[in-house]
């Protein structure tokens, strides 16, 4: 399972013409849900962003975590993120997982982020046409990876 999280002041998604999400300050997270991902790694991951601190403190420091700055998610599913371009110029998708498993991933990361945080959660819509804006703060940007419940970046 692949994150990429965005420190944000807003962000949004629209989904096949409506409006699906928007937060202000927190993260936007891109998820990827490859073959073999598990309900552990959706745990593992959720727990590590929650407790990120890449926030800034009163003197410009990065400590403060989402839950500290009151901030919420905007969980977007992204199976691009589980490119293989390796071999030629037009990448390959085949390490992506199932649609209905990654689906199923892609819920169950985003009711576990759902419990850990103070805030909200906002979602896009799996598999569809979505066009996302955010202002990325900093800019901040954060690429995790869970594999066999374990953090690897």
């Amino acid at each position: 399972m692949k994150a990429v999280i965005q420190r944000v002041t807003n962000a949004s998604v629209v989904a096949d013409g409506v409006l699906t999400g928007e937060i202000g300050t927190g993260f936007m997270i891109l998820l990827g849900a490859a073959q073999g991902d598990t309900d552990t790694d959706c745990e593992k991951l959720a727990d590590k962003v929650s407790k990120l601190r890449i926030f800034a403190d009163g003197s410009g420091k990065t400590n403060l975590s989402i839950n500290d700055v009151g901030g919420d998610m905007l969980i977007i599913s992204q199976f691009t993120l589980l490119a293989d371009c390796h071999h030629g110029n037009r990448p390959s998708f085949i390490g992506a997982g199932d649609p209905g498993e990654a689906n199923r991933l892609y819920e169950l990361f985003c009711a576990k982020c759902a419990e850990k945080i103070n805030g909200r959660v906002a979602k896009g819509v799996f598999g569809a046409d979505m066009q996302v804006a955010l202002t990325n703060d900093g800019p901040f940007t954060i690429c995790l990876e869970c594999r066999n419940g374990e953090i690897l970046v």
